[in-house]
């Protein structure tokens, strides 16, 4: 991160090219001060052997073991028919728990005159499972022999450093490109400043990197990442800081909306009265409307908590106050729901300019990528003269083209899809930038809204408006027990007999065969011990119509059907003609039909913690109970069953999200998929160091007020340009 000269040295000078490119296409690492900020994920001790038996599935991993044995079989195969295929088959022992390794074909030699009885190893691979076994297929494997010059010095001290790797590059190799670069570590800058580095006692920023990749004992380790911590979470801290203030010095209009307009005459009409959360969040909301700056506020809401309602609330204030207001959605189905429910909420108060309008109404417009070529010529019209207050719409709202009259608040929904560029893009488009509340139904921890909406302040809605029914949720184990499988449907066939709807949810769409270089490949032995593919909407929709939902209505929805179709099938499914949708997630967010009372969601384990408790939020929208079945094939005491009998045994979606940061690697947070790109947080752990996180935060604050340019801090500076240039998208596109 504090990258200098010597740090800013490019590996291929330093590695060669062929090292470099691997560790720059599958690790995002390109110079020596990325190198060296590439700490290890744990460490062994030299004498002590992995703990075999908590090896996750589909993951790549570096054990160290012991051989216990080795067979070499022989076997007739398409290409040696016969009989000269050889499998080498060596089993490796921690003491406790066993692991299988197996070699094919001429991979074997080279394993079967080293890996003898005794040996003790370091294997990389990737695990699977292969006849109700794990197994590593093919794995790359570094001896460690005791006595060789080269292993003693690779390998100083008692601690070995098991770096992330990827399949490329094993993690012994990442160690001895390290042992190169190590020297440079004494040119890093620190970006601390020292007072607050010796006020808390930590070490300084040469001295931490050497002991976290050679450190000579546990406590080493302790100090180096108590000192990387600190700089990770106060340099984010930093950036959030700086961001805040120059948000808080941008000119905005006050909106503020008049007594007798169309606000009021829209709560006159509600059927029902607002929560007490839902009035204290919209009184924070107005007073920030009120002020010359503009309002940044991240709205968190449990499913269900009537979060719409609130931002309605806020919009037609601005609309009142002489402005428009903008809503973003993350997809088409779900700014068409959207406009639905919210013309169905306004009636006539969203019929401005039409006959039958109420006299304070205004118009509401629609406005996606898909729509025909004159709808969206009519509505690009009805913003730019400033005849639609509120337009709702997918990313086509940010094109060059779309101009408003005078754009007054933004609201952005489920914010973990959208980038800050994407939000300043549209805030662009006010004469001035305009308000900005951000919705997002994911609860979010507190540390992790601190270190990734450091820029917004929040609001949280956490009361289930009244006449919203529990949720009852159950693990069916259809492996273990099929006949819950059954019962599962059989309960669906009663829910819609009792005048209801039900969801089933798939992982995959089903029509992905086709395409041509997926189905060219020849499968490897090893890729056909892997699992069976997740289920698909396609192949189970078809699966229950025939068999055990067969007379019902079943309909399907993904996200590839055209959007006139995914519309057609939303409003059949609402207006009751459907009894069973079979969908993929695309149902995740904001769809809300009150009568679907049951869903079944299909392989559940492939689904993240959070995701589950959104779809879950799909049913028990009106006054009948819900009833949500998760559907698993994994076996007892597997960590994904563990994982969805937390879903089932609670519905505060908080708790959940905890469980779910606790689960899943940090890098996740900042919206990173695990694909080796860099995520801007590597030892801090955000439930973890919480009281690092919000110590961080304070002493960024101060820093930052007294000086905002940090000119007497060029280390500081240094890290924030190198976090904020190489990882704009990571760390502020969030998502």
């Amino acid at each position: 991160m504090d990258l200098v000269p010597a740090l800013e040295e490019p590996l291929k000078k330093v590695l060669g090219p062929p090292t470099a490119k691997v560790m720059a296409e599958h690790l995002g690492l390109h110079t020596v001060g990325d190198l060296l900020h590439h700490y290890p994920r744990r460490y062994e001790e030299r004498g002590q052997l992995t703990h075999l038996a908590d090896l996750p599935m589909d993951e790549h991993v570096t054990v160290v073991a012991m051989v216990a044995d080795a067979r070499l079989h022989s076997f007739a195969s398409s290409k040696a028919p016969r009989g000269k295929g050889q499998r080498l088959e060596v089993t490796i022992t921690d003491g406790s728990g066993r692991l299988q390794l197996v070699f094919f074909g001429n991979g074997v030699h080279k394993p079967h005159k080293e890996l003898l009885p005794g040996t003790r190893a370091m294997f990389a691979g990737k695990v699977s499972v292969f006849n109700r076994r794990l197994q590593l297929a093919h794995p790359a494997y570094e001896l460690l022999r005791g006595d060789s010059e080269e292993t003693v010095e690779t390998w100083a001290g008692a601690l070995i450093p098991l770096y992330p790797a990827t399949a490329k590059l094993e993690s012994w190799k990442i160690g001895k490109a390290i042992q190169t670069v190590l020297p440079s570590a004494q040119e890093a800058i620190d970006p601390l400043p020292d007072t607050l580095r010796e006020g808390r006692g930590l070490v300084t920023l040469p001295e931490a990197l050497l002991k976290i990749h050679r450190p000579h004992t546990k406590a080493d380790i302790d100090d180096a990442r108590s000192r990387l911590k600190w700089d990770e979470a106060f340099v984010l801290q930093v950036a959030l800081a700086r961001r805040r203030l120059a948000d808080a010095q941008l000119p905005a209009v006050a909106r503020r909306p008049g007594p007798d307009g169309l606000l009021t005459a829209f709560d006159a009409r509600l059927p029902f009265t607002l929560t007490e959360g839902q009035r204290k969040v919209s009184k924070e909301i107005f007073d920030d409307l009120a002020t010359e700056h503009p309002m940044h506020r991240l709205l968190q809401g449990e499913v269900g908590s009537g979060k719409t309602m609130v931002a309605l609330r806020a919009m037609l204030a601005v609309v009142d106050a002489g402005g428009q207001a903008a809503m973003l959605a993350p997809t088409e189905v779900l700014a068409q729901q959207h406009h639905r429910s919210i013309v169905e909420m306004m009636g006539e108060l969203a019929e401005g300019g039409m006959l039958g309008g109420a006299e304070q109404a205004t118009k509401v417009v629609l406005l996606t990528g898909s729509m025909g070529a004159a709808a969206r010529r009519q509505a690009l019209l009805d913003l730019v003269t400033g005849e639609a207050g509120i337009v709702i719409g997918t990313h086509a709202l940010i094109e060059d083209k779309v101009q408003f009259h005078d754009l007054g608040l933004v609201v952005v929904d489920e914010q973990h899809r959208f980038g800050v560029e994407q939000r300043d893009a549209l805030r662009g488009k006010g004469k001035q930038p305009p308000h900005l509340l951000v919705m997002t139904a994911t609860p979010i921890p507190r540390t992790v809204a601190m270190t990734v909406f450091g820029d917004l302040e929040t609001s949280v809605l956490d009361q289930l408006p009244a006449g919203r029914s529990p949720i009852a949720s159950h693990v069916v184990p259809a492996a273990d027990k099929p006949h819950f499988l059954a019962r599962a449907w059989e309960r669906v066939r009663e829910e819609v007999g009792n005048g209801h709807q039900a969801y089933v949810v798939c992982p995959r769409i089903g029509d992905e065969e086709d395409d041509p270089k997926k189905a060219g490949k020849k499968k490897s032995p090893e890729d056909e011990a892997e699992k069976r593919p997740p289920l698909a909407v396609l192949d189970v929709a078809d699966q229950l119509a025939k068999g055990p939902l067969q007379g019902l209505k079943v309909e399907v929805l993904h996200g590839r059907m055209h959007p006139d179709d995914k519309d057609a099938v939303m409003r059949r499914f609402a207006a009751g003609e459907t009894d069973v949708l079979v969908a993929t997630t695309v149902i995740e967010v904001g769809v809300n039909v009150p009568n679907a009372t049951a869903m079944v969601i299909m392989d559940a384990d492939r689904f993240g913690v959070s995701q589950l408790h959104q779809l879950r939020g799909r049913v028990g929208r009106g006054s009948a109970a819900g009833l949500c079945l998760l559907v698993t094939e994994m076996p007892e005491a597997s960590a994904a069953r563990q994982r969805l009998n937390a879903v089932a045994a609670t519905l505060d979606g908080f708790e959940l999200s905890r469980i779910d940061l606790e689960q899943r690697r940090e890098g996740d947070v900042l919206g990173q998929a695990q694909s080796g790109a860099r995520s801007s947080l590597r030892v801090l752990a955000v439930i973890e160091d919480e009281e690092i996180i919000a110590e961080a935060r304070e002493e960024a604050a101060r820093l930052v007020a007294a000086d905002p340019e940090l000119t007497r801090l060029p280390g500081l500076r240094t890290a924030l340009d190198a976090l904020l240039d190489d990882e704009r998208e990571q760390f502020l596109e969030k998502g």
